[in-house]
């Protein structure tokens, strides 16, 4: 791929947008109003707005390595804070995949330098569900299933701040845990049961 072929293809999708709607530009540069909050993986086999059959301006995106929501990230704080608070999304989501690369760094015993401290908290999604992947024979389906341990964390995460709880209490916001199956295609919804997850401990991590 050449640098000059994104240009090429950027006025080729300017003119297919075009051909479909000749205000659709216009309609851009009037603001943005999405539903939905999508926090992903960096990777580049999994893109947001693709996987959904969604548009532009349908949908506010934050990625980065493994999908993590820790509360230091600043940038990941800043989002959801934004989306939340300013752009009333109606769902937040933390969404997976399988074959992570991320995930399985985090379950290698290696020093990979600066991605050290942001695995970490990877590693720390294992020692709490150890007991639950150190019995799954097949590494292959420990790595799966630790994959969707780390989304169900991450929204447990999301679910810890001040902004979401008072959404959640306030206007029925949802949070979601999803998976992107690279392999398939599919997007699955994990179903967590969050109230089930936090019942007995939610008390610490209420903000009113």
């Amino acid at each position: 791929m050449r640098l000059k072929d994104v240009f090429e293809n950027n006025q080729k999708w300017i003119q297919e947008k075009l051909d479909v709607d000749p205000d659709f530009f216009k309609k851009q540069g009037n603001g943005q109003d999405p539903e939905l909050l999508y926090i992903g993986c960096s990777d580049s086999r999994v893109t947001a707005e693709d996987l959904m059959g969604l548009g532009p301006g349908q949908v506010f995106v934050h990625r980065n390595i493994s999908n993590m929501v820790i509360s230091i990230d600043l940038s990941a704080m800043s989002v959801i804070e934004y989306a939340v608070k300013h752009l009333n999304v109606r769902h937040a989501i933390v969404c997976g995949h399988y074959s992570c690369g991320g995930v399985k760094a985090a379950m290698q015993s290696a020093d990979l330098g600066l991605l050290n401290p942001w695995l970490r908290n990877i590693r720390d999604v294992y020692r709490l569900h150890n007991k639950e992947l150190n019995s799954i024979v097949d590494e292959d389906k420990r790595y799966d299933r630790l994959v969707e341990l780390n989304v169900q964390e991450q929204c447990v995460n999301m679910i810890k701040t001040a902004v979401v709880q008072k959404a959640i209490r306030d206007r029925g916001l949802k949070v979601h845990g999803w998976v992107f199956d690279v392999h398939t295609g599919k997007l699955v919804d994990l179903k967590i049961d969050f109230q089930g997850i936090l019942s007995n401990i939610m008390e610490i991590y209420k903000l009113d």
